[in-house]
């Protein structure tokens, strides 16, 4: 089980949404990359970046953060948030992000996508209100079950799939384990589950599937709530 303590940008700033919506944000940091550099020491190999502003914007919005925390530190980091061109994925690589992550143009233009993962390191978003998936920044709702999405991209190269309860995100409510199991089930790739998490258990009942690759760690680390340390050190 992978951790991947996350950061969302907005305005430079890290911060935490409940639900995605943006004016829920609460800020957590004014420096990004020392967060990272606090997850690096605590044995992080990823950190899991989100451009909030980029996500609405449709084209990143937060590369000056994105750079100095790429700068001050060693991590891998995947990068999620506007991305929706070849453009943009080689800028986001060339700055030295080690996985892009695609989400709104996953469902739009999913052939596009794979083109992509035959050529670089990609991740997939599917993000989900009610089972069906969210787009524009969890602003619009689609016509497309979650599970369909992700049998969309069964064999299609990508690295992994992350998977969102949006109705959960930023609530400490828990992981949606069964959510997470369908997405892993239906895609047959690596799934990295989001939204909810609370506390040890939900890595515990993560880990206990055996079939779920890693889990996204953000309002628990920030609220205090998940060890986060210490959980490295027992995944260790």
């Amino acid at each position: 089980m992978t951790l991947y303590p996350a950061i969302d940008l907005k305005d430079g700033q890290a911060v935490r949404l409940t639900k995605g919506l943006m004016d829920s944000a609460k800020i957590y940091s004014n420096e990004p990359y020392e967060l990272v550099k606090k997850f690096e020491e605590m044995g992080a190999e990823w950190v899991h970046l989100v451009d909030l502003n980029g996500a609405f914007a449709g084209e990143p919005k937060n590369l000056d953060s994105i750079m100095k925390i790429r700068q001050n530190s060693k991590v891998k980091l995947e990068l999620g948030g506007g991305i929706r061109d070849e453009a943009t994925i080689v800028k986001m690589l060339e700055l030295g992000i080690d996985r892009v992550i695609l989400g709104s143009i996953a469902v739009k233009n999913p052939q596009f996508v794979k083109e992509m993962a035959s050529k670089y390191p990609i991740a997939v978003g599917i993000d989900a209100i009610d089972g069906y998936v969210a787009v524009e920044g969890w602003g619009e709702v689609s016509t497309m079950k979650a599970t369909d999405l992700a049998r969309e991209f069964a064999n299609a190269g990508v690295e992994a799939i992350i998977c969102t309860d949006v109705g959960k995100d930023g609530t400490l409510s828990g992981v949606n384990v069964d959510f997470t199991l369908d997405i892993a089930r239906a895609s047959g790739v690596s799934t990295i589950a989001s939204g909810g998490v609370k506390d040890v258990s939900d890595i515990e009942a993560l880990i206990a599937t055996k079939e779920v690759d890693g889990v996204i760690i953000g309002k628990a680390y920030y609220e205090g709530t998940l060890d986060l340390a210490a959980m490295f050190k027992l995944l260790a």
